[in-house]
């Protein structure tokens, strides 16, 4: 069974990297300078923390106890997203996010949980990264997280990482950082996950939700706008595919019991793939 998840595997690598070569543009690296992020090698987990340090002359703090996903949450304010509107609680969690502990539930769709299953149990599991749970069971004996504050020589914050895991298992490697980019007013969450030779980019543009709800949306329009971009590299050239077919939603908020949960959907060709629901607590 291994060598036909390999084969099929190494195929599906193929027709992705097809895929970005049919619909992709092609641009110098120094053109387009909002999606400049951590390109990852053969086998990602956790390596990509350590050889951007090391390629970028920063400092690595692993399991951080004072990291957040955005370490100043006033960069994200202004041009229709009013910080000050958000629940404290919400805007503590992105801010420190290490000082707090999760449980996750998750739920995949017929019929795209056929192509999510293949995409998991082929290519993730074999790059190490982005082995989303296919069912409730894969959640159930709990997710492991870790901050990882990488900082500049002055002190300052280049990236933040958290790398998720479930069991053995990479959920996730991601290099967080707030970013503006041409197609939106306002600055966005920036999430890069390293692949082989790439990385995929997840542009979120933050909108105030009711009471005090944080909504972070892949929804965008052109290139350059919000959205999902999956990206090749070669030298100081790049292959990028903003993939307008799949779209993330999160909403982060404050409960009638005043419990800090999360929902996290997945949607592709306008069907649902996946949702996540989070119920967040301070450790």
């Amino acid at each position: 069974m291994r060598a036909v998840a390999r084969i099929v595997g190494a195929i599906g690598a193929w027709f992705i990297a097809l895929l970005i070569t049919i619909f992709g543009r092609r641009r110098r690296r120094a053109d387009v300078p909002w999606l400049e992020g951590p390109i990852g090698g053969a086998v990602i987990g956790d390596a990509p923390y350590r050889e951007v340090a090391e390629a970028e002359g920063l400092t690595v703090e692993r399991a951080s106890r004072s990291g957040g996903l955005v370490p100043s949450w006033d960069a994200l304010d202004g041009n229709g997203f009013d910080a000050a509107r958000v629940h404290p609680l919400v805007r503590d969690f992105y801010e420190h996010t290490s000082e707090f502990d999760m449980d996750v539930w998750s739920k995949s769709y017929f019929p795209a949980n056929i192509g999510l299953w293949l995409l998991v149990t082929t290519i993730s599991r074999q790059v190490s990264q982005l082995e989303f749970p296919l069912s409730p069971l894969d959640t159930a004996h709990g997710m492991q997280s870790e901050i990882i504050s990488m900082r500049r020589p002055d002190g300052s914050v280049r990236y933040t990482g958290w790398f998720r895991t479930v069991g053995p298992r990479v959920l996730y490697t991601g290099f967080y950082m707030v970013a503006q980019v041409p197609g939106e007013a306002s600055a966005c969450v920036k999430v890069v996950f390293p692949m082989p030779r790439g990385n995929a980019t997840v542009i979120l543009r933050p909108t105030n939700g009711t009471g005090g709800a944080l909504e972070l949306d892949t929804g965008g329009g052109a290139f350059g706008g919000a959205g999902f971009y999956r990206l090749r590299a070669k030298g100081d050239r790049v292959t990028v595919w903003k993939v307008r077919t799949l779209r993330e939603r999160f909403r982060v908020y404050v409960d009638d019991a005043g419990t800090l949960r999360c929902d996290h959907s997945v949607r592709f060709l306008g069907l649902p793939v996946l949702t996540l629901h989070y119920k967040i607590y301070r450790r």
